[in-house]
């Protein structure tokens, strides 16, 4: 633990959220996918986000979801105050460089090149920089003061739309941006049915485990069944509903990990497939069970079944999704992914997949059916900024062809 790298995350949120709605094809910006690429580099200790929040009401659930501490900088008080907000951040950083030492690299959630030389400084303080900003909108002069910059367009859990999907058939004209709202809202509707799936196919995998100490427990799917029975419950008139009910119902739907919408097998290979891409060394079980604790401080292998961490280890690596190997103690094993092949082998994995789907499949659903079958796989990985992107390349290479379904509302994949 001593070892750790402490960070210390500050927030430009007015930055990222403008440059994700303007240059990512309107998509509102999620703070989750940074989180997740975060905890696979150290330990966060401090989150602080600054903005006029008056003008992102609507952000406010999503960063308090995640620990982040907002810090209020009202802009409507005149043109002098317009960069309050980043000399609060520039002071809030620079004290905490002094104060506290055990903290060793900054994370700078911004694209805005005005902040290079408070970069510069930390560098000179001996503190480690770490930036993220969206590609399109963040200053040339940035990334290249850092240690390390991630575009948070590239991200894992970052789906950016693509241009096509925005209006993929000339026939159907031109969408308007009222559309916009009205196709997100279709596409977060099925989410608890997504996740009660995803909980089954876990449960499904733990009872089919031929040790007989694997026993399947019922909690991954007891929490999606219980906001599904509160959901159905008739609804009292709407004169004896408090205010303050409605918003506990919602706030305990929203405040759900977003890291279990995926099958833990899942979870766990682009864990270890981010652990292997950032450090140097070999990935040990011990280190993958406290990054995958930082992304879920409520994870626990024995809600699915397990004793141990090592024997769900040993399950997966059963089943090939990982390998083990002797690490530093014998309760310690070390922990790889399977050699994954070319973007050829990618594209033979989407045309089998779509193969035992009858010949054809929609693209929604295509990407979770995939990973059923190599849980590690990640299209930005292989250089793809999306998945429509990844199957657009397997089409050219003549692997699968794509056709826009209107009745469906979605692209259709045939092999």
């Amino acid at each position: 633990m001593d070892l750790e790298e402490r960070l210390a995350v500050f927030i430009d949120y007015e930055n990222l959220a403008l440059g994700a709605r303007e240059h990512l094809g309107g998509m509102q910006f999620d703070f989750g996918p940074i989180a997740d690429a975060l905890a696979v580099r150290g330990r966060v200790v401090a989150r602080r986000a600054y903005a006029d929040w008056s003008y992102f009401d609507e952000d406010r659930r999503m960063l308090t979801r995640h620990q982040v501490e907002l810090i209020e900088m009202t802009q409507r008080m005149g043109a002098s105050r317009k960069n309050a907000a980043d000399i609060k951040m520039v002071v809030d950083a620079i004290e905490m460089a002094f104060e506290r030492d055990y903290i060793s690299t900054f994370v700078m959630c911004t694209g805005d090149s005005d902040f290079s030389p408070l970069v510069h400084k930390l560098r000179e303080l001996n503190k480690r920089v770490i930036g993220v900003g969206v590609e399109k909108s963040t200053s040339r002069l940035l990334p290249a003061a850092c240690d390390e910059f991630l575009f948070y367009d590239r991200l894992e859990g970052v789906e950016v739309p693509d241009d096509d999907q925005a209006a993929p058939a000339p026939k159907r004209g031109t969408r308007s941006r009222k559309a916009a709202p009205e196709r997100a809202a279709a596409q977060k509707a099925p989410a608890v049915s997504r996740r009660a799936k995803a909980a089954e196919a876990v449960a499904e995998a733990v009872a089919e485990a031929p040790t007989p100490d694997v026993v399947a427990g019922p909690e991954p799917e007891a929490k999606p069944a219980t906001r599904r029975r509160r959901k159905t419950e008739p609804a009292p008139a709407p004169v004896d509903v408090a205010p303050e009910a409605e918003i506990d119902v919602s706030e305990q739907e929203e405040e759900a990990p977003a890291s279990r919408d995926a099958p833990m097998e899942v979870r766990v290979a682009q864990t270890l497939a981010d652990l292997q891409s950032s450090t140097s060394g070999a990935v040990t079980a011990s280190a993958l069970k406290r990054t995958l604790l930082r992304k879920d401080p409520t994870f626990s292998e024995s809600d699915y079944g397990f004793r141990t961490f090592g024997e769900f280890l040993r399950f997966l690596a059963d089943r090939g999704f990982v390998e083990l190997a002797t690490g530093p103690s014998a309760g310690d094993p070390e922990v790889s992914l399977p050699e994954q092949g070319d973007t050829d082998a990618a594209f033979a994995l989407l045309r089998n997949v779509v193969q035992e789907s009858n010949g054809s499949a929609a693209l929604s659903g295509l990407k979770n059916a995939v990973r059923k079958k190599r849980p590690d796989f990640s299209e930005k990985a292989l250089g793809f900024r999306g998945f429509l992107q990844f199957a657009k390349a397997a089409e050219t290479a003549g692997t699968v062809s794509l056709a826009w379904d209107d009745d469906a509302d979605d692209y259709l994949v045939t092999a």
